[in-house]
């Protein structure tokens, strides 16, 4: 009984954690600037409806730092991107 509690308070804080990412739609983007030193994202991209913001070109943070070593200057992403702790940030890449 103990683990199957165990298991169900990870699931809940995994749910609470990355729960928002699994929910939303990817959104198509280009990566223009890597900034490894801010740990921060310039993307050019569609319309963010969960954030209600509109196509443009902004800076993100990123939710890992491991994010930035997955894309390069001028690649075409898909990316998923919410508020973590006030910013908006990108919480998923393929």
């Amino acid at each position: 009984m103990i683990q199957f509690v165990k298991v169900l308070s990870a699931l809940a804080l995994a749910l609470i954690v990355g729960g928002s990412a699994l929910a939303q739609e990817y959104v198509k983007g280009e990566v223009l600037k890597v900034d490894t030193k801010q740990k921060k994202l310039t993307i050019k991209h569609e319309a963010l409806t969960n954030l209600d913001m509109p196509a443009m070109t902004m800076v993100f943070v990123v939710a890992e730092d491991g994010m930035l070593k997955k894309v390069k200057s001028g690649q075409a992403i898909e990316f998923t991107a919410d508020r973590v702790n006030g910013r908006i940030t990108v919480t998923g890449i393929k």
